[in-house]
């Protein structure tokens, strides 16, 4: 996954310092305020978050106790649009395929 190399992985942790501080002020963590931002976003969007262990299972359902203000959504956002995320999404391999 070209976003996760070491390099893109500097890059963009500028973002992930942002939804850190985001979480610790909310006294959360950083994964519960991701999944909490997509939920807030439209009622039919739903996160689909993988893991393998049970600890992270239940640290992803308690982002649905999280409330996120319609003023923390616009913070989160601002922040957001002005970072640029490095790196695909996928290999160009497995792009090609998504695009056709």
């Amino acid at each position: 996954m070209p976003r996760f190399s070491a390099e893109n992985r500097k890059a963009n942790q500028t973002l992930v310092d942002v939804v850190s501080r985001f979480a610790q002020k909310k006294q959360v963590t950083p994964a519960q305020i991701s999944l909490a931002w997509v939920l807030a976003q439209k009622p039919w969007i739903v996160p689909i978050p993988g893991t393998t262990k049970i600890h992270r299972l239940e640290e992803n359902l308690g982002a649905m106790d999280v409330e996120l203000t319609p003023e923390d959504i616009r913070e989160i956002d601002v922040v957001a649009s002005k970072i640029s995320v490095q790196g695909e999404r996928y290999p160009e391999s497995a792009q090609r395929m998504i695009n056709r």
